[in-house]
């Protein structure tokens, strides 16, 4: 079965309202939850982005879901320190919390004022991270020097059961990679034969663990207003690697974007006003073998979205009850 999660989108909605959204979620149906962890918006009329890991502490106590969260180590945030943000929050909710982790985006890491690694380099420290993480979570004292540096770390409160430590991908190649050393994958919505490559990509190189998909979507009493909300709120996201790995600011993200066609949109928003036409996009994904879907209505507003779905969409899924 096929959980179906809700994606609190932290770069478009004020975390209060989204800590509401999330328990209201919880309460129509949704069987998980999973946010990103970045520093900026993709656009400055999505206004916002709330720190990922103090609202995840809220949002676990506040609800009975699991979380996952996208993270990535070794510029904007020391390994050391991810790894006791990882073991202190999976210790405080057993079960119930994974992290993904990916090579970022300039976006978020340039804040730093270091330099804005090469793609080969930031898989490279990723790998680097993801090994000082889990040998801190297994209760190692960790010394390593490296494209990361640490020295004589060790977590004083972990979890039982570390939690999985997932891979971000949106390639066929970076999937591929992820199996050497990822618990899980995650992936993004894309053509159907595309997320097929991935999935087989992964598997076939010795991936373990579920396999996740964030589903962008926009709906709306009418399709001009689904599509309206899609274009305002996420033009600025269609573009692939490496520009939006590369761009710095929310403001280089408009002007890219502002001529952008709603066809161009179409192939990374699930657009419609037919909650019938939502539900079949989503059974295509379920049959594809994803263990964990998460919907992320691209909308500010996320209650006719959560109440409509709930109602209409999720009782029509074969879904973890």
């Amino acid at each position: 079965m096929t959980a179906i999660g809700f994606h609190a989108s932290h770069e478009q909605i004020h975390p209060r309202a989204l800590l509401e959204a999330v328990c209201h979620a919880e309460e129509v149906g949704f069987d998980a939850a999973m946010c990103s962890d970045h520093f900026a918006p993709w656009s400055e009329r999505q206004g916002h982005s709330g720190f990922a890991w103090s609202w995840l502490g809220s949002a676990l106590q506040a609800t009975s879901l699991s979380f996952g969260v996208v993270n990535a180590p070794g510029q904007r945030y020391h390994p050391a320190i991810i790894a006791q943000a990882i073991g202190t929050l999976a210790a405080m909710y057993p079960g119930r919390f994974w992290a993904a982790l990916g090579s970022g985006e300039a976006a978020n890491e340039h804040v730093t004022g270091e330099a804005w690694p090469r793609k080969e380099v930031r898989n490279a420290r990723l790998r680097e991270c993801v090994e000082v993480i889990r040998a801190l979570l297994a209760g190692e004292e960790v010394s390593h020097d490296g494209l990361v540096r640490v020295d004589r770390a060790r977590l004083w409160t972990r979890p039982e059961q570390p939690p999985a430590l997932v891979g971000a991908a949106v390639s066929v190649e970076t999937a591929r990679w992820c199996a050497e050393w990822a618990d899980g994958l995650i992936t993004v919505n894309a053509s159907t034969d595309h997320l097929r490559r991935m999935i087989d990509a992964y598997r076939e190189a010795g991936g373990r663990g579920p396999i996740h998909l964030q589903v962008h979507l926009s709906w709306a009493s009418s399709q001009a207003e689904a599509e309206a909300i899609a274009y305002d709120q996420w033009r600025s996201n269609v573009f692939a690697p490496p520009v939006c790995w590369d761009l710095a600011t929310p403001e280089h993200f408009d002007v890219v974007s502002a001529q952008v066609p709603m066809s161009r949109l179409a192939e990374v928003v699930n657009i419609s006003a037919d909650l019938a036409r939502h539900t079949a996009w989503l059974e295509d994904c379920i049959d594809l073998g994803f263990d964990q879907i998460a919907l992320h209505h691209v909308g500010q507003d996320q209650r006719p979205f959560l109440d409509a779905f709930g109602t209409q969409v999720l009782p029509k899924l074969p879904h973890t009850p």
